[in-house]
């Protein structure tokens, strides 16, 4: 018990040391993605709040190639001191099974920090096509030739809609993939009659009935289109396909700075402005403890890595 009394302190002495000296400087967020992208808009808008909270600005700087490969292995060979994170999506745990050479370990290189929401990706169609359910789509898959328009190759949109189709339903739909909002443009022209994209781009023309909504790709119905039931819901249990947002920390951050960081972005998610914005994009927040995060990210990187040796899918 001495023993144990005596590690707690020094535990708690280092935290406090550490809380009060961190931070003294500017704090990076280094985004996987291009300005404008859903992963930059969470960024920008968490690092808003984390300045206001911790006293230091946030800079955040878009490092955009190879999927989101480049920021990771820059982040990951930086500094472990808590001042450059890796803000990044749910391709973190897809890439290093779905690229040859993705350049890191996503459970040994890097630690988790925070999730800083989510979405689920969402099935729809046009409105002329005739399938109101996922049953009656997949019906009229198997009658003749359909085709369905993703967020682009390897995006969970991508591989959730495989997973389904190919992996679960068996049916043969081919894949046509897209940027987000061109892949959502495309069935709302007609130009491919289905799409599996997250909710963003989608929920407005859902709402405006320019695409018709068939299953909601997460474990439970999303606030933003609660008439939609999910695939899990639909016979398909436990499937779930989400887009997510998280921060990330080289293996050897201090854990008494990536406590003191998670706890600021959990609370940056609870500010009304945050909430109100989320709402708007169609996002819910992903507050969790570090490690339940662990776990979580950790079940990601095994499901979409079995699910690409499964489906022989790579990207060089």
């Amino acid at each position: 018990m001495t023993r144990f009394l005596a590690s707690l302190l020094a535990t708690l002495f280092m935290w406090g040391a550490s809380h009060a000296a961190f931070p003294d400087k500017p704090i990076r967020f280094v985004v996987a993605f291009a300005a404008g992208s859903s992963t930059d808009i969470v960024a920008r808008l968490i690092g808003e709040q984390v300045s206001a909270a911790l006293g230091q600005p946030v800079l955040v700087e878009n490092k955009p190639g190879a999927g989101g490969n480049i920021a990771t292995q820059g982040v990951m060979n930086g500094p472990a001191d808590g001042y450059t994170l890796l803000f990044h999506s749910v391709a973190y745990a897809v890439n290093p099974t779905l690229f040859g050479n993705a350049g890191y370990d996503a459970v040994k290189d890097l630690q988790p920090v925070a999730l800083a929401g989510f979405t689920p990706n969402l099935l729809y169609v046009h409105p002329d096509v005739k399938a109101t359910t996922l049953p009656e789509l997949l019906a009229l898959a198997r009658t003749g030739t359909l085709a369905y328009a993703s967020s682009g190759n390897g995006t969970t949109t991508h591989l959730g809609a495989e997973w389904l189709f190919r992996g679960l339903a068996k049916v043969d739909v081919t894949h046509v993939p897209f940027q987000p909002a061109a892949a959502t443009n495309a069935v709302v022209s007609g130009q491919v009659p289905i799409a599996s994209t997250s909710m963003p781009p989608a929920v407005p023309f859902a709402k405006s009935g320019k695409v018709r909504p068939i299953a909601v790709m997460s474990l439970k119905r999303s606030p933003a289109l609660p008439d939609v039931p999910t695939v899990a819901e639909l016979g398909y249990k436990d499937f779930e396909a989400n887009t997510w947002f998280g921060v990330f920390a080289p293996a050897k951050t201090p854990a008494a700075l990536l406590d003191l960081l998670n706890a600021e972005i959990n609370k940056a998610q609870a500010v009304k402005a945050v909430q109100d914005r989320y709402q708007t994009l169609s996002l819910e927040a992903g507050r969790m403890d570090r490690p339940t995060l662990r776990r979580y990210v950790e079940s990601e990187v095994g499901k979409w890595g079995q699910l690409v040796k499964d489906l022989n899918i790579k990207i060089q």
